[in-house]
């Protein structure tokens, strides 16, 4: 016998496997009918999950028993209309290879190689998501198929999805016994998406639903990699929600920091100093004095000193505290003397070796700061210190820099 234990502490025994839906519908049609999902021994799954073993469960429905929206029904909402989107994206240009598309916090994303003779703009939302609405309208399930290792790679070879090849790749490296793909249909016959879900019952779950805005982004972050298109996209199960997530990020676009910072003339962002660096103007720095001020008198209050370091220090700090060299890829590469990089030059030095000498603590060089607290560790040290001095608080309106998109 198979013994399903469920929130209550009541148990429910089966003979065979069954599937989470019909538990569902053994306890109460209601229940059957708003169920989105399952969470079986406290992990997400779909609501057609077979139950093979004892096993706790929890069926996930849009609101909790609290009245709130649950995280989990949000996202396999979101996760299932990341899917609809993709293929509604498919069928109007079939030309795009998909990438990945996870849900987020409040939206999902999908990141697609376009092709370069056809982008996708705003201008094709409105298609976009008149195909996505045929979808929904067509309540197809969401349907699982499993295959082993060797036949899901067989199968991504045989299609030619470098992108799909290499999620799957990584999947089995991370330690996947198998691959699984999710068919918004019937398996050989619809649209399908290599995918772990868990997702839906069927499209027609999803309620309300708008495509927000495009962006570009790269392959596993990677700016020497391929440049991909990032469609971003939201979902709620009722149109009201959706229209009051609407009307705040409407009301958020009006407070943009860099809109509000534009029109009162308080900073300026010019590409010739460089994207993110910010350059105060009068009205900014009054503000900034200001809020400095107040922030300064609070921390005082509660017992910090204030103390100003440099914007650089030598490699050997950096290497103490471990933020080179294993952030260096994060970090601005380091500044060395320039008789040094001459004699170096001399000796018919590489790039490569003169990083692997900065590595090793062969040369010296200098480092932009990436953040205060190795500084702040050396005003510490600086002075004999006892027990009684605890606790020290140091603050520091300090300015650190990172090699980081911005």
């Amino acid at each position: 016998m198979i013994r399903i234990t469920l929130p209550d502490g009541s148990v429910r025994e089966y003979s065979q496997p069954v599937q989470a839906l019909d538990v569902a519908r053994d306890i109460g049609p209601r229940l059957a009918r708003d169920a989105v999902g399952v969470r079986v021994d406290g992990q997400l799954r779909d609501l057609r999950t077979t139950l093979t073993s004892d096993c706790s469960v929890e069926f996930v429905t849009p609101r909790t028993r609290l009245g709130e929206p649950d995280p989990d029904a949000l996202y396999l909402l979101r996760h299932s209309t990341a899917h609809v989107m993709a293929e509604a994206i498919q069928r109007l240009f079939p030309r795009v290879q998909l990438v990945y598309g996870p849900p987020l916090e409040d939206r999902f994303f999908y990141d697609m190689a376009v092709p370069a003779d056809r982008p996708l703009s705003s201008d094709d939302f409105g298609a976009i998501e008149r195909e996505m609405a045929r979808i929904v309208e067509e309540d197809r399930p969401f349907t699982r198929v499993e295959l082993s290792a060797e036949e899901g790679l067989k199968k991504l070879e045989a299609e030619g999805s470098k992108y799909k090849l290499d999620n799957a790749r990584r999947a089995l490296e991370e330690g996947a016994q198998s691959l699984s793909w999710y068919v918004t249909g019937t398996p050989g016959k619809d649209w399908e998406d290599l995918c772990r879900g868990p997702h839906l019952p069927s499209t027609g779950r999803i309620g309300a639903f708008k495509v927000l805005s495009l962006a570009s982004s790269y392959w596993h972050g990677d700016e020497k990699s391929d440049r991909l298109t990032r469609v971003y996209g939201t979902a709620f199960f009722t149109q009201q929600e959706l229209d009051e997530f609407l009307r705040q990020q409407e009301e958020a676009r009006q407070r943009d920091h860099r809109v509000i910072g534009r029109q009162l003339g308080l900073f300026h962002i010019d590409e010739r100093v460089g994207q993110g660096l910010v350059l105060w103007k009068p009205h900014g720095a009054v503000v900034r004095r200001e809020l400095e001020r107040f922030i300064s008198d609070e921390l005082i209050k509660q017992g910090y000193d204030i103390v100003y370091t440099p914007h650089i220090g030598k490699l050997d700090l950096y290497r103490t505290s471990g933020h080179f060299p294993y952030y260096r890829d994060s970090q601005y590469p380091p500044i060395v003397e320039r008789e040094t990089l001459q004699r170096l030059a001399r000796e018919g030095c590489s790039c490569a070796e003169l990083a692997n000498m900065l590595e090793q603590g062969e040369i010296e060089g200098y480092l932009l700061k990436p953040m205060n607290c190795p500084h702040h560790i050396r005003i510490y040290q600086s002075e004999p210190r006892s027990y009684r001095d605890l606790p020290v608080r140091l603050a520091e309106f300090g300015t650190v820099y990172r090699w980081e998109q911005s």
